[in-house]
């Protein structure tokens, strides 16, 4: 088959891209002309240019396809009004689903976040069928967008878009190029992350999360959620080995409170210097947030199950590191 990935220069879309390759199909990357797309070379992919919001860029790159995987996932850069930050995110993806709708393309994987979904009531692992009655209060942009993108995809299924949803734990390993969600290793090693916020997550190795979004697109049933997981581990436990494999002091916690004034006054400081702060919502909330997630969907109806360790995982992502620079 001829499959494609948008935003494949990220952590995820890379490993998705590699998936794809491995698994014998024809690999197309859609992307950015300011992408540094020459990384994925060694894929020998079939690149195509296009810009989210050229609507017949998008529909020329998309053409002729067997199927798509959107992982050029929305992320709050700056602090926002989340209203601000939900209508540029659904803008991004309109474009995208309109595209999709012109040409026909037979399958779409849209790469979603457990953010969208609210903790469990009795506080056991979330699972696919967990949503918010109504919008959800008190949260930041970041989930405020992950939700709304969720609300999307489901509302794209419902009206005869060919889209499944796939849910990755956290995702860590190599060829995360910001850092993204690899920022929590780098800023331990580098000595800037001295606390946590307790919270729980559910880890999984970059790799095993590229193949079951592929797994997703070839097998999930239009219009469902699958969470591909890995391993639930506790922030305490997870920053404490990432320490620990490092060989620097253990991060303490902090209250959330207290992380969320300090939260406050950067705001203010980025409106007022225009510098970003070391600590926003956004990093709260993945720290505290998440929840353990239970992937017994995926198990059974995509055979999907991680197979990686996750110190295997983390002595991977610390290598690539510090091959690169970060450490």
């Amino acid at each position: 088959m001829k499959l494609a990935v948008l935003g494949a220069t990220g952590l995820l879309g890379h490993h998705v891209a590699r998936a794809i390759k491995a698994a014998g199909h024809q690999l197309v990357l859609i992307h950015r002309p300011s992408s540094q797309i020459q990384r994925l070379s060694y894929l020998e992919p079939e690149c195509r240019v296009a810009e989210l919001f050229d609507h017949q860029g998008l529909v020329r790159a998309l053409d002729g396809l067997d199927g798509v995987i959107f992982s050029a996932g929305y992320y709050p850069l700056r602090p926002r009004r989340w209203q601000e930050e939900v209508a540029s995110a659904l803008d991004l993806t309109n474009h995208f689903y309109a595209a999709c709708q012109q040409v026909r393309v037979p399958r779409i994987v849209y790469v979603g976040s457990a953010f969208a979904m609210p903790p469990h009531p009795q506080g056991l692992p979330g699972h696919e069928g967990l949503f918010y009655d109504g919008l959800p209060t008190g949260k930041s942009a970041y989930v405020m967008c992950k939700w709304a993108l969720d609300e999307q995809a489901r509302e794209q299924a419902r009206g005869g878009l060919p889209v499944v949803i796939g849910i990755p734990g956290m995702v860590l390993g190599e060829f995360d190029i910001g850092p993204t969600t690899g920022r929590l290793i780098t800023s331990i090693g580098r000595g800037e992350m001295s606390h946590y916020v307790p919270g729980r997550r559910n880890v999984i190795d970059a790799g095993e999360a590229g193949r079951g979004l592929l797994l997703a697109l070839e097998h999930g049933r239009v219009g469902e959620r699958y969470l591909l997981t890995g391993h639930n581990v506790e922030m305490a436990e997870l920053t404490a080995t990432i320490a620990r494999m490092l060989g620097k002091p253990a991060p303490l916690p902090m209250q959330l409170h207290r992380a969320r004034a300090l939260a406050t006054l950067g705001r203010w400081r980025y409106r007022l210097t225009g510098k970003l702060p070391l600590l926003d919502e956004t990093a709260i909330e993945v720290m505290a947030g998440g929840q353990f997630l239970d992937g017994r969907k995926a198990r059974e109806e995509l055979d999907f199950q991680s197979r990686v360790p996750l110190e295997s995982t983390l002595e991977r992502a610390i290598a690539w590191f510090r091959e690169n620079g970060y450490l």
